[in-house]
């Protein structure tokens, strides 16, 4: 791994950037203009000081890794002093971020200046140091001998950088609240029992008492699990759906009305319960699904998402303790074995439908090659940010002549359905889609073909690759059989007829394809596509509220939320069936709202609530909300000073900061609403505003899109930009993988040998040089 991985204040994307020693568009430099904003500071000297970087070949980890013992030595020292180097980098990105926010973060763990602040980061990175100079020189890596480098390693190895960032986030937090003396020592036997949560299943005694039948539907995507799945739900007088998505949960919500069987939606920032509804009758997300509502039917959608590190709490959380006296699962294959394990041990009886693929899917030999005119009707481009899909979306349209529909995750439901009858109607000129992943969670849309712009994409802390299932489900829901229109139209006709597991959905089988947009991409795609995913061996889960509760309860008043939080993580003991889920912004959000007065009950909603706090000027929101929510009052919307309300009387061409500015702002506020009627469902006595919020949040909505209109971006950009990412979080991934190697030598695909061509450096982009990155690859 090169030395500017270690470079003070860069990312790994940033710093790969520079070791490339190309001159990148300003626009992209935004981050890297962000983790340098102290440039005061001298840089740090490293624990393997190097020369130049530019007079360094690349390490080959594979060359290193020549069967030999004679080689087995350097190889460890190797890895060791290469994740010495990240370390580094996210030593800085962790200095930059406290120091360069908010001092209340920190005040409650007893550090009241900047002085003091910087003063125990120093004493803390030094410790990380002293860490890896042990495991790099002295082969000192065990749990007893090094604790402190083994927790990093660990974190880094199961959960990339983004564990690794939360890891040194607690290992920081600890060193600072712990060294002001002990924490409650004569408690620790207590805390460690609170923390056994290796039996999950008995947090839910009402649903044990039932006995449930499981009805576990697998197969790949375009099978027709869900649509066996919903026509069993048509058939009963009580149930519910629960989806990944609130565009899946207003989906079916649509669907079921529009066959005249009265439904209420259920998300987490809209309630809609139709007039004369009189039994239970749900589409709901799946964190919100109701556990202590007996209904007939319930029909949990993409139960895969059980394993998943951030969110597969919820699902957890819905298998185990929905009321219902038939569940029906969606997923995929992966999840039989563990799926089978649970019914077996909540004794519930279980039977699986398997589908298969109604229509065949391939991958192409070939991709686009950047070439926007080779897009075809039915094509649907996937991209990863809202502000990339509507300018992909205005230079298909200039390129090709074709009219785009657009379709993403926090796009109005309305819009959303809009949008998706333009594409999926073949009798008007909308023929491409620009989308983004929600179309993989099962959003049904007529695809053709799946064009992928990236395989990378921000997971809320940092960019991150997409997992070989991620790609996989994307690419499946190319060659559709029936889109949600049809679906509508065919259930509408046929209410009332219970749906066999052996029916297959009568259409004419469609022929899927997939590609992507760029040369560099496609390996990786055809990989996911060969691969057979291996079985999930957990499920996610969160301790429950009121273990919480009882947990805090045995700590001083003073202590730092955030801590107990960690504190309970690291204490607990899980059954192998079982996994803990990441804690994301929640530690940063229980530091910003922690001088204010509030029960741990309170503390704990506010912190599952739909926070982001790497917008610039959302914290101040959250501030001032939980001010509201610790006074009981406060909470009309027209007070909050935090909300940029004041954007809505301005035109987007008159805002100071241009266009782009605007749309900056109007997002944070378009975010700030969402929070506020999140909050307003939840303590309703506060934040009172709730019709007002809705109808600014339409106003803000109207703006967005008029910004949005005017996006572009240059293509040139796009292509390097991706290039570039796909690299570092290649090189990343080497580490990652060695660093867990024990022994043997790992088989590897990757491009790792294949350089940016020179003319990349002035711009220029043809058709032969990307021909020849691409059979390369």
């Amino acid at each position: 791994m090169q030395t500017a991985l270690s470079r003070p204040g860069q990312c790994t994307f940033c710093a790969f950037r520079a070791l490339q020693r190309r001159r990148l568009a300003p626009q992209c430099q935004d981050g890297a203009r962000r983790h340098r904003s102290i440039t005061s500071r001298p840089p740090r000297k490293l624990l393997t000081r190097r020369p130049d970087a530019s007079n360094i070949p690349r390490r080959d980890f594979r060359r290193d890794n020549a069967v030999g013992i004679d080689n087995y030595s350097r190889r460890k020292e190797s890895v060791y002093d290469a994740f010495g180097e990240l370390l580094e980098s996210q030593l800085d990105h962790l200095e930059n971020r406290f120091s360069n926010g908010p001092l209340d973060r920190v005040t409650s763990w007893g550090i009241t200046s900047k002085r003091q602040l910087a003063k125990k980061l120093e004493i803390f990175g030094e410790s990380v140091r002293d860490a890896v100079e042990r495991a790099s020189k002295h082969r000192i890596i065990s749990k007893k001998a090094n604790p402190l480098f083994h927790d990093l390693r660990q974190a880094f190895i199961s959960g990339h950088t983004p564990a690794l960032a939360a890891q040194l986030d607690f290992r920081f937090m600890a060193s600072v609240v712990e060294s002001r003396g002990p924490i409650n020592g004569s408690t620790s036997d207590l805390q460690k029992q609170l923390a056994d949560l290796r039996f999950p299943f008995e947090w839910y005694p009402a649903t044990r008492a039932l006995q449930r039948t499981i009805h576990l539907h697998v197969g790949p995507t375009n099978s027709g699990k869900t649509y066996h799945a919903l026509k069993r739900l048509e058939t009963a007088k009580t149930g519910l759906y629960a989806g990944p998505l609130r565009l899946l949960a207003h989906e079916v919500y649509t669907r079921f009305n529009a066959m005249g069987k009265k439904c209420a939606l259920i998300t987490g920032e809209e309630r809609r319960i139709p007039e004369g509804l009189d039994c239970v009758m749900n589409s709901c997300t799946v964190e919100m699904i109701p556990l202590n509502t007996m209904v007939d039917v319930a029909v949990i959608d993409e139960i895969q998402m059980l394993g998943d590190n951030d969110r597969g709490w919820a699902w957890t959380q819905a298998f185990l303790g929905i009321m219902a006296k038939e569940v029906h699962l969606c997923g995929e294959l992966r999840t039989i074995s563990l799926v089978r394990d649970l019914c077996a041990a909540m004794g519930d009886k279980l039977i699986i439908h398997e589908y298969e693929r109604l229509g065949p899917l391939k991958c192409d030999t070939k991709s686009l090659r950047s070439d926007l005119s080779k897009l075809e009707k039915g094509d649907a481009v996937i991209m990863f940010s809202r502000i990339r899909i509507h300018a992909m979306k205005a230079s298909i349209e200039r390129i090709t002549g074709k009219r785009c529909a657009v379709v993403y995750g926090s796009l109005p439901p309305e819009t959303r359905a809009q949008q998706a009858a333009f594409f999926n109607d073949p009798n008007n000129d909308y023929d491409i889609l620009v989308a983004s992943n929600a179309v993989g969670m099962g959003l049904n849309l007529s695809i053709k073909r799946v064009v992928f712009e990236s395989l990378s994409k921000h997971n809320g802390l940092v960019l991150a690759p997409l997992e070989l299932p991620e790609i996989t489900q994307i690419a499946g829901r190319a060659g559709r059989f029936k889109s949600a229109d049809e679906a509508t139209k065919q259930g509408a006709t046929e209410l009332g007829k219970a749906g066999s597991p052996s029916e297959h959905v009568k259409s004419t089988p469609n022929v899927g394809y997939v590609t992507t947009l760029d040369g560099f991409d496609l390996p990786r795609v055809q990989e996911a596509m060969a691969t057979t995913v291996e079985p999930l061996k957990s499920a996610g889960i969160f301790p429950p509220s009121d273990v919480v509760i009882r947990f805090a309860a045995l700590f001083p008043a003073t202590t730092p939320f955030s801590y107990i939080l960690l504190r309970l993580h690291e204490l607990v003991t899980l059954n192998p069936q079982f996994h803990l889920c990441r804690l994301r912004e929640q530690v940063e959000i229980a530091d910003l709202i922690q001088p204010y007065k509030m029960s741990v009950a309170d503390r704990l909603a506010f912190m599952s609530s739909p926070i982001t706090l790497r917008d610039q000027g959302f914290p101040q929101v959250v501030v001032e909300l939980a001010q509201c929510l610790s006074n009981q009052s406060g909470g009309e919307l027209i007070n909050l000073k935090s909300f940029p309300l004041e954007i809505l009387d301005q035109d987007i061409n008159d805002y100071a900061q241009g266009s782009k500015g605007y749309l900056r702002t109007a997002e944070i506020l378009h975010k700030a609403l969402d929070l506020y009627l999140w909050l307003s469902y939840r303590f309703a006595g506060i934040f009172r505003s709730q019709a007002l919020a809705f109808h600014v949040k339409g106003l803000v909505e109207e703006k967005i899109g008029q910004c949005l209109a005017d996006v572009r971006f240059d293509e040139t950009r796009r292509r390097r930009d991706n290039y570039l990412k796909f690299k570092a979080l290649e090189q990343q991934e080497e580490i990652r993988e060695h660093l867990g190697e024990v022994d043997g030598q790992l088989e590897t695909v990757s491009a790792s040998d294949i350089s940016i061509p020179a003319a990349w450096e002035n711009g220029k982009f043809d058709d032969a040089m990307t021909s020849t990155s691409e059979n390369r690859l």
